[in-house]
């Protein structure tokens, strides 16, 4: 699975030990930015992941701020992005389950790394159930395709 990955200044250091957690199993990692804790703009590298996302040329995406809030935010606004951000790993599974989300958000000031890794190895071993969820997944494609924007 191709994941891209990506975080602001304050989302730092947890991407790092995510990397660090992923790297060497079935993942194919590549790192958007950014590449060290001097304040950046986390729109720059939201983007980026969830255009990836968007494109197909990652299969999934996780993105990580202070809170959460400004990814979750920036990955939204573009069209084929679900990005959720998750606190606990209930939701990270039925964002994945129910949602299909293709983008995790994590916050790194308020979750720490041992929560963070089971909530991003949750979200990543969930499967989208399909069924009825299917036709709420269509109603949001639906209103990206049809918006004047």
């Amino acid at each position: 699975m191709k994941i891209a990955i990506g975080s602001d200044h304050a989302g730092f250091e947890l991407k790092e030990y995510i990397k660090q957690l992923l790297a060497g199993g079935d993942y194919d990692i590549t790192d958007y930015g950014t590449h060290s804790p001097q304040s950046v703009d986390y729109p720059d590298y939201g983007f980026k992941v969830a255009q990836v996302v968007a494109s197909g040329d990652a299969d999934r995406g996780i993105l990580v701020c202070g809170t959460g809030i400004g990814m979750s935010i920036v990955a939204n606004k573009v069209k084929g992005v679900r990005a959720a951000l998750a606190f606990d790993i209930y939701t990270a599974v039925q964002s994945r389950a129910h949602l299909d989300a293709n983008i995790l958000v994590l916050a790194e000031r308020v979750t720490g790394k041992g929560l963070a890794e089971e909530i991003v190895r949750s979200w990543l071993s969930a499967e989208f159930e399909g069924g009825r969820h299917s036709s709420r997944i269509a109603k949001i494609e639906a209103f990206e395709k049809n918006r004047d924007r």
